[in-house]
C-alpha cells in the first residue's frame, strides 16, 4: 500500500509539472502585449521597454517559466503584473467564498442525488422510476449557466417567483455575516448541484439496478427483507463502492461550475477573479490561480484513488503484487 501511494504521488508531482508547462506555453500564445495593458493606451515605446525589464517579461520564455515554477516550489506563488499584490494572499481571499460554494454544491447534490438514485433504481418499472430517469439525463445535460437563470427567475428576491435568496453579491463583511453569506451562495450553489446531482442520480440508479439481481440480495429477501430493505442493509456497501469515484469527479468539477455561476451572481470569488486576470492580461496571476485549480483537482483524483484502495479489498487483492 504504501509503495502504491508513494507511486501514485510521483504521479500527481509529474502531472503538475507536466501541467504547469503547459499552462505557461498557451498562456503565451494569446495575443495581446502585457507592457501595453500596464502602461495604458498612451505608454511609450521607452515606458513599455522599462515595463518589460521591471516585470521580467524581456527574459526568454524558459527563463520566465523556471523562474515562476523556482517560485512555486518555495510556495511563493508570485506578485501580480497589473496590482503588485502577492497572489497568494489574494487566492486566500477569494477561496473563502468558492470552496464553501463549492462545498455546499457537493453536499446538496448528494443529499438530493443518491437518495432519489436509489429511489429511482428501486422503481425503475414504475412511471415515477422512468420520469426520473429521464429528468435525471435531461438536467444533466442543462448549460449550468441556464440552469443559474432559471433559478434566478424562480427563487431570487425582488426578480423570481418566488423570492428566496439574494441574486446577487456577497457580504462585504464576508462570513462575519454567516447567515447573510450563506444566504448568497445558495443560488448558485443550487445552480451548480441541479447539475451535478443530476450526474449523481444516473449513477447511483444504474448501480442500484445492477445490485437488485445479485444472489446476495436475492437470499437476503428469501430471508424476509423487503427487496428495499435487503438492499439498504446488504446492498449499499457494493453500491457506494460504484458510486464513490462519480462522486468525486463530480465534486471536482464543481469548480468549473463555480467559475461560471460566480460571474453570473456576481460573487467575489477565484472564478469572477481569473476571468478579470484573464482580460487584463495578468499571465502570472493567470498561470497560478489555474495550476492552483488543477492541483486541486489533482489532488481530489489521488485521495479518491487512496480511498478506493482502502475500503475496497479486491483492488487491494489485484495489486497486493505490485
Amino acid at each position: 500500500m504504501i509503495r502504491y501511494v508513494l507511486r501514485r504521488v510521483g504521479l500527481f508531482v509529474l502531472a503538475l509539472v507536466v501541467t504547469s508547462g503547459l499552462i505557461f506555453t498557451l498562456l503565451r500564445i494569446l495575443p495581446g502585449d502585457v507592457a501595453q495593458v500596464i502602461g495604458g493606451i498612451k505608454a511609450t515605446p521607452d515606458q513599455l521597454d522599462r515595463i518589460r525589464t521591471t516585470y521580467g517579461l524581456d527574459r526568454s520564455l524558459p527563463d520566465q517559466y523556471l523562474g515562476w515554477v523556482g517560485g512555486l516550489a518555495r510556495w511563493d506563488l508570485g506578485d501580480s503584473l497589473v496590482t503588485g499584490s502577492p497572489i497568494a494572499a489574494q487566492l486566500g481571499e477569494k477561496f473563502s467564498v468558492t470552496l464553501p460554494l463549492c462545498a455546499l454544491a457537493v453536499i446538496l447534490s448528494i443529499a438530493v442525488g443518491v437518495p432519489v438514485g436509489v429511489w429511482a433504481g428501486l422503481h425503475h418499472d414504475g412511471v415515477a422510476g422512468r420520469l426520473i430517469a429521464v429528468g435525471a439525463q435531461a438536467l444533466a445535460s442543462v448549460p449550468v449557466l441556464w440552469a443559474g437563470l432559471l433559478l434566478v427567475v424562480l427563487l431570487a428576491q425582488g426578480v423570481g417567483l418566488i423570492g428566496l435568496f439574494p441574486s446577487q453579491g456577497f457580504p462585504v463583511d464576508g462570513w462575519a455575516e454567516p447567515g447573510r453569506a450563506l444566504s448568497s451562495l445558495m443560488l448558485p450553489a443550487l445552480t451548480i448541484a441541479i447539475v451535478e446531482g443530476a450526474v449523481i442520480v444516473r449513477f447511483v440508479r444504474s448501480a442500484v439496478l445492477e445490485a437488485l439481481p445479485q444472489d446476495y440480495l436475492r437470499t437476503a429477501a428469501a430471508k424476509g427483507l423487503t427487496r428495499t430493505g435487503a438492499l439498504l442493509r446488504y446492498g449499499l456497501p457494493n453500491v457506494s463502492l460504484s458510486v464513490l469515484p462519480v462522486i468525486a469527479l463530480q465534486a471536482a468539477s464543481t469548480i468549473t461550475g463555480a467559475i461560471v455561476v460566480e460571474t453570473l451572481f456576481d460573487l467575489p470569488g477565484i472564478g469572477s477573479m481569473l476571468v478579470g486576470d484573464v482580460a487584463n492580461r495578468d499571465l502570472v496571476k493567470v498561470q497560478s490561480e489555474v495550476l492552483v485549480l488543477v492541483a486541486i483537482v489533482l489532488v481530489v483524483g489521488l485521495v479518491l484513488d487512496v480511498v478506493q484502495r482502502l475500503v475496497d479489498p479486491r483492488l487491494r487483492r489485484s495489486g497486493a503484487g505490485a
